[in-house]
């Protein structure tokens, strides 16, 4: 029971999180990092990698697909792979360096993506480099959105886990 508890929070507290892609927000400042950190964490394989692609999906389908998507779906794919990681030790230090990783980890294949197939940049090196440069500012709109986020959902599912789940039955 507890167990299936704990998934239903984690996959409403996704649901939502998902939902706020759709709500006006600064360049890269989403939740999407948070939500596939969290339900690697939280969720059992299947979901964990399904339920970060279900909210691309969706919200795609809503403000539009794009030809790098393929790359930005991969890189979740990886953070859910991440979030795994986090399975049995949350320590606010291990979600600090897994959302980290996973900003660095979008970065890295994103724009990777951007130059490969976007056509903005020669497929040189000096267009990959000059890709990365151009990046640079959503990067940091990235970190600091990724951070926010994974904070408020991993702290909102901590807290409805206590009340929830933890809290010792009454009589």
């Amino acid at each position: 029971m507890e167990e299936k508890t704990s998934t239903r929070v984690a996959i409403g507290i996704i649901i939502l999180a998902a939902a706020s892609r759709l709500l006006p927000h600064p360049p890269n400042v989403t939740p999407l990092t948070a939500i596939a950190l969290l339900g690697g964490a939280t969720l059992a394989p299947v979901q964990a990698f399904l339920l970060p692609l279900a909210a691309l999906a969706l919200s795609d389908a809503f403000i539009g697909f794009h030809q790098t998507a393929p790359f930005v779906y991969a890189s979740f794919l990886i953070v859910a792979a991440l979030g795994m990681r986090l399975k049995s030790d949350r320590a606010a230090g291990r979600i600090a360096g897994a959302c980290l990783a996973s900003s660095v980890l979008f970065f890295l294949v994103t724009n990777f993506g951007v130059w490969l197939v976007g056509g903005l940049y020669p497929r040189t090196g000096a267009g990959l480099a000059e890709c990365f440069t151009a990046a640079i500012p959503f990067f940091r709109n990235s970190v600091l959105g990724d951070f926010a986020f994974t904070a408020a959902l991993f702290g909102l599912e901590k807290a409805f886990h206590r009340v929830l789940v933890a809290r010792p039955a009454t009589a």
